[in-house]
This record gives C-alpha cells, sequence and structure tokens, in this order.
C-alpha cells in the first residue's frame, strides 16, 4: 500500500492510503482556541455518522451493520454533548484549517465509499474506520486535550478518549474478520 503524506500550514499531516484520507498529528504551528476545538470536534464526529450512514444503506455484512449503527449512534451523543458544552459555555465554534481540511477528506472518502460495493465496500469502510479513529485519538490526546482552556472542554475531550480507543478496538476486530 502506497502512503502519502500532505502537510498542510496547519501543521496537520494528513495520510492518504488507498485513496482514504485522514488527519494525523503532526508538529503544530499554533495552539488552538477552544472555539476551534469545539468546531474540529463536532465536525470529526459529524465525518464518522455521515461515513456511519453510507455504510448503513450499503452493506450486507452484520458486523459492519453493527459497527456503524454504533458509529452513527455514539458519535451523535458526543456532538450532542458538545453543543450542550459550548451553549452553556457561550463559545461558538469556529471553522478552522483543521476543520476545513477534515471536510475537503470527507468529500474525497465519502466518494470513494460511494463507489463501491460488496466485500469491497466493507473492506474500504472499515480500513477507514481504523485508520480514521488512529488519526482523530492521536488528534485528540496530542492537540486538542492540550490546547483546551476550558476545564470543563477539556474533560469532556478526555472522557471521550476511552470511547473513541473502543472504536479502534472494535473496527480492527471487524477488519480481521474481513480479512480472513
Amino acid at each position: 500500500m502506497k502512503i502519502k503524506h500532505i502537510l498542510l500550514n496547519t501543521g496537520i499531516c494528513f495520510v492518504v492510503c488507498a485513496g482514504l484520507v485522514s488527519p494525523v498529528n503532526a508538529q503544530k504551528a499554533a495552539n488552538l482556541t477552544d472555539p476551534e476545538i469545539a468546531s474540529i470536534a463536532v465536525t470529526a464526529n459529524q465525518i464518522d455518522i455521515d461515513y456511519a450512514k453510507i455504510a448503513e444503506s450499503k452493506t450486507k455484512n452484520e458486523d459492519v451493520l453493527k459497527f456503524a449503527q454504533t458509529m452513527a449512534k455514539d458519535h451523535q451523543s458526543v456532538i450532542d454533548q458538545a453543543v450542550a458544552l459550548v451553549t452553556k459555555l457561550g463559545v461558538t465554534p469556529k471553522d478552522n484549517a483543521t476543520s476545513k481540511s477534515l471536510k475537503a477528506g470527507e468529500v474525497k472518502t465519502k466518494k470513494l465509499l460511494q463507489s463501491k460495493s460488496g466485500k469491497a465496500f466493507d473492506k474500504a469502510y472499515i480500513d477507514n474506520e481504523v485508520a480514521y479513529h488512529k488519526a482523530v485519538i492521536k488528534e485528540v490526546q496530542n492537540a486538542l486535550i492540550p490546547d483546551a482552556q476550558n476545564a470543563e472542554l477539556k474533560s469532556l475531550l478526555q472522557s471521550v478518549l476511552p470511547v473513541l480507543q473502543q472504536h479502534l478496538s472494535h473496527a480492527e476486530m471487524v477488519q480481521k474478520q474481513l480479512n480472513k
């Protein structure tokens, strides 16, 4: 598999594996603000919900379907918590280079996923979920949590981390089954 790294001005590096785009932490140029962190968190979670909706409509594999349903439910819960918190704090999420890059990557990945069917779709979806969760976990650990200024926002991010790690483990388990 050919891997290509693209370094953006934000210091966020994206790994492109077989057409799938995922953020990976690189050396950061500047600290993120809480409104920027809120935007990244909501964007990243919404993207995974969007991928899950594609999987729910395309897969015939029960394991992939259950995984997608879990992604949609869990990531919507995180969005709901984040929206409630930023509303309480009076913070307006601020679009930034990272959230814009995530959205651009989503367009390409959705196009790729839509072009596949059957086992090829299942493999592409799960492979993307593994890469996406690895990248998001690194970003949460190395940028979002350290940069969060508000204690409640930092706490929310810390509480979401184990859920993301569970998602990664689940995705890797499904990936292993698909590769048999």
